[in-house]
């Protein structure tokens, strides 16, 4: 059906713009006014969904230009702009409000089938079946920043029709509708396996065995063949059981919020060797998992209930750990030596890390500090990264939050484009799924400070403010989660610079976990920024100690070269910034900072194979851009950085 007809013609209607599907425009007397230029007809399209809102020029160039400067960027929109009143004949002075900043569509005009069709999806099944079609099919590939927000757009009408699909169905009152309305749900998203079994349930209902072998053998084909997988042995028992005809009553619904993260036990470490000391090996433990618990994505279990839940028959098997930390304690004279191992318990069991660490025994306190603090900062990253490689292998079918957290985690590091656009459509479905899981918003946070830094995004308003709600949202949601609030400070200074504020939230974020390499790692850039370089250097070093060989050196030791740079150490960025590239050569970050100092050193000949490397990465990066990015505080430290650039050839 034409969505169009769906709302009769009234006279008040000048223009009809159809979305879902391949773009058409026409006049009330059917007459085609569709745009000449795909780009013209992407306007429309941004016009017509903000309608009535006011779109600035700045956020439609930024969308559809965004690999040009600002004026040339701007000149395309005047001439699109001029088109598309072209194309809209009469009508377009009535249609079209266009001031010196913004333009809007006057929608008292227009019917827009992406925008109509929403609100009668629940009541007018045909209304749901259209919104099914892919929205804009035929303006893809225009421009990265684009082809983003009509990712967002897609995501959204899918989740409108989602939700009047799953509230048709819970209101079915038959079998034959349950089975109808299921199969709506189904085409939208077939991950819904729940939705299978009503399916195959209502046939077998409706005395149709045939129907629900055939939605089962379906189920079967759809998740081996989009999702590589099988579906759960509930359903398929389901499906067996039609065989026998055995009643199976409805499974109760699998609890929204599923683990939030890995169950870690800190064993009770065994002395070796001479007299037990259980002051240094019962206090170490203690002090361990004392630190481990500030990670909140962590559910721990001490060692005192393994210990007593060991004394059980069966008790160990009941603690159901993914990991434990265990270890040996040594004393000879006034050394200590402690060498910790973890272990993941999930098939195949094996240690996956294990360190030893040799101490003064004069002073206990300072020694349980010094090793707890080291380790934990080591084996969180080391959890997260095997449990972000355990999820990706895993089904993608029925995934929590978390599930897509850890999958998105490596997609975002990796850097590549393709990567990291599906990095954050995890992001944003896990934010949809559950929206008070904090982690979530804080790195969906975190992925747009990437998709500014690596230049795949101009720092504009929306991009902006986009950012801040969502770190912010994560520290409402747990104001004592210190990732969270070093995000949020990385946000405000890296993207507002409004390194002030930034400075607070790490302070509050080292405070609740004195181990947390990021927080360090930030908080010694907003130092820098502010001009504190000598200081910034005292503070990575922290985090160096912290965790030496940690999964994201690459950026985390990047951060290194602002205060190396402003304390004129041009040697030190060139070797630091070599070292960070060659562990991840598609990070940008690095290669601006050591441009600056090789300008300076004046070696024009390595200045010209960074640059070229800098360009091949992002290609609009030119002083003004370098200038307006920058977050340095102090305009000497600024010039100074800028005068790099431009001694290396930079314009």
């Amino acid at each position: 059906m034409d969505s169009t007809v769906l709302l009769g013609a009234r006279p008040a209607i000048r223009l009809r713009v159809t979305m879902l599907g391949r773009m058409d425009v026409r006049a009330l007397t059917g007459e085609s006014l569709l745009p000449r230029s795909r780009k013209t007809r992407a306007l429309l399209a941004i016009l017509a969904l903000e309608a009535p809102g006011l779109v600035s020029r700045q956020r439609i160039a930024e969308l559809l230009w965004s690999r040009r400067g600002e004026e040339q960027a701007r000149g395309s929109l005047r001439q699109a702009l001029h088109e598309l009143q072209e194309a809209l004949g009469p009508e377009a002075k009535a249609l079209i409000v266009a001031t010196r900043e913004t333009v809007a569509l006057n929608d008292e005009g227009v019917w827009t089938d992406a925008r109509a069709l929403p609100a009668l999806a629940r009541d007018r099944p045909e209304a749901l079946d259209l919104l099914k079609s892919e929205l804009l099919a035929d303006l893809d590939g225009l421009d990265a920043a684009f082809d983003s927000w009509l990712a967002d757009q897609r995501r959204r009408i899918r989740d409108i029709a989602l939700d009047a699909a799953s509230a048709r169905l819970a209101a079915a009152a038959t079998p034959e509708s349950r089975a109808q309305e299921a199969r709506r749900v189904l085409a939208i998203d077939p991950a819904q396996e729940p939705v299978w079994r009503v399916l195959i349930r209502a046939e077998a209902e409706r005395g149709d065995r045939g129907a629900a072998f055939a939605a089962w053998e379906e189920c079967r084909r759809v998740f081996a063949e989009r999702f590589r997988g099988a579906p759960s042995p509930e359903t398929a028992a389901l499906a067996e059981s039609l065989r026998g005809e055995v009643a199976v009553p409805p499974p109760a619904p699998p609890p929204r919020n599923a683990a939030r993260g890995a169950r870690l036990g800190v064993m009770p470490l065994r002395f070796l060797g001479g007299d037990p000391d259980p002051e240094v090996s019962l206090g170490l433990a203690g002090e361990i998992t004392a630190a481990l618990a500030r990670f909140r994505w962590l559910t721990l279990v001490d060692s005192t209930s393994i210990e007593a839940a060991t004394r059980q028959e069966g008790g160990g098997e009941a603690l159901d750990l993914d990991f434990s930390l265990s270890g040996t304690v040594q004393r000879a004279g006034d050394r200590v030596r402690v060498t910790l191992r973890l272990t993941d318990h999930r098939s195949p069991e094996s240690v996956v890390w294990a360190e030893r660490f040799d101490r003064d025994a004069n002073d206990l306190l300072a020694l349980q500090d010094e090793i707890a603090a080291e380790v934990v900062a080591r084996i969180d990253p080391e959890i997260l990264l095997i449990e972000a490689n355990r999820a990706a292998v895993r089904a993608p079918v029925q995934a929590t939050a978390y599930d897509l957290l850890l999958r998105a985690i490596p997609a975002i590091y990796r850097l590549d484009r393709q990567s990291y656009e599906l990095a954050g459509s995890m992001l944003a479905e896990a934010t949809r799924l559950e929206p008070d899981y904090a982690p979530a918003f804080a790195w969906y946070a975190y992925w747009h400070l990437f998709l500014v830094g690596q230049g795949w995004a101009t720092a504009g308003s929306e991009v902006l403010a986009r950012s801040e709600e969502l770190a912010s949202r994560a520290v409402a949601l747990d104001p004592s989660d210190a990732q969270a609030l070093a995000v949020l400070g990385h946000v405000r200074a890296f993207l507002h610079h409004r390194v002030e504020e930034a400075v607070t939230l790490y302070e509050r974020a080292l405070a609740l976990n004195p181990n947390l390499p990021m927080a360090w790692v930030f908080s010694a850039l907003a130092l820098s920024y502010k001009g504190e370089h000598a200081e910034a250097l005292r503070r990575w070093e922290r985090y160096k100690r912290l965790a030496p060989l940690h999964p994201h050196a690459f950026f985390f030791d990047s951060a290194r070269l602002v205060p190396l740079l402003m304390l004129r150490r041009f040697e030190d960025v060139d070797a630091d910034a070599r070292q960070v590239t060659a562990l991840h050569s598609g990070f940008t970050f690095p290669y601006k900072l050591w441009l600056s100092a090789l300008g300076h050193l004046g070696r024009r000949e390595q200045a010209s194979e960074v640059r070229a490397r800098l360009v091949a990465l992002e290609p609009d990066f030119d002083l003004v851009k370098a200038r307006q990015r920058s977050p340095l505080q102090t305009p000497t430290d600024l010039d100074f950085y800028l005068l790099g650039l431009r001694k290396a050839g930079l314009t």
